[in-house]
């Protein structure tokens, strides 16, 4: 679109009327009237299965909602960039409302998918609970001492590790471990599956510390979210009855 049309658009707004390209490539035009018609559709169509999924099940049996999120981001991205084109990079009136809500939600969706993704899930996408996470939490004393014959210090280092509120230094902590392990002569085997070990109860301890904190953000971001996708719906619905009503029904 930027190829095929870059003339026409960095063509100044007063001076368009007589570019050879404007019949086609202004907003009712038959290539600027079939993006605003296809972004439209794309952005409706990604947000009627989404919801169709998460609140009413809609084939919960074939359509993961983590793989149907990635889905609705995508289509919910690709329509706007169409709409843009559509506009003719030209906005005004109720329609550079409905162009700054657009562009409002697409960006606080991509803080919403980063949010989305701190929290802990199950592979169906079901939000795991803080029970749940800390009952996935193994009992690493027990576990070091049946498996594998650590003298009282390195056990303590690994304990302490994993048990560290403060989890930044955690790559520098986990290296120093490793060497640890390699001076006491154990073997790679032992060494890969001790770091794994501790590995997970981190990673572990990271989710269920965030989690809270995470969920409590999100509840927050569909406060921000929300409105402004309304506010895009009901002038998008205005604006199509209105160019309907003038007669542009593109090539139908």
């Amino acid at each position: 679109m930027s190829y095929v049309g870059n003339s026409y658009y960095n063509t100044p707004l007063e001076e368009r009327f007589y570019h050879p390209q404007h019949d086609s490539f202004k907003p009712s035009g038959t290539f600027g009237h079939g993006l605003g018609v296809a972004g439209t559709l794309m952005i409706l169509f990604g947000v009627s299965i989404y919801i169709a999924r998460k609140r009413y099940n809609f084939m919960s049996k074939y359509l993961r909602l983590k793989y149907l999120l990635e889905f609705h981001i995508f289509l919910c991205t690709l329509g706007p960039i169409l709409i843009l084109y559509h506009t003719a990079f030209k906005f005004g009136g109720i329609v550079s409302i409905a162009f700054w809500s657009m562009v409002a939600v697409v960006l606080s969706g991509v803080i919403g998918r980063f949010i989305y993704i701190q929290i802990p899930r199950t592979i169906e996408g079901r939000e795991l609970s803080l029970n749940e996470l800390k009952d996935m939490k193994s009992d690493l004393a027990e576990i070091l001492n049946k498996e594998f014959e650590l003298d009282g210090n390195t056990k303590q280092m690994i304990l302490g590790i994993t048990n560290e509120q403060d989890l930044s230094g955690n790559k520098k902590t986990i290296q120093n471990l490793r060497e640890v392990l390699k001076s006491e002569n154990f073997s790679k085997k032992e060494r890969v599956s001790i770091l794994k070990l501790v590995k997970n109860e981190i990673s572990l301890s990271g989710k269920i510390a965030r989690l809270q904190t995470m969920q409590r953000l999100f509840k927050y971001w569909h406060v921000a979210h929300l409105p402004f996708a309304l506010i895009m719906l009901v002038i998008v619905v205005i604006h199509v009855g209105i160019t309907l009503a003038f007669g542009y029904k593109w090539i139908f």
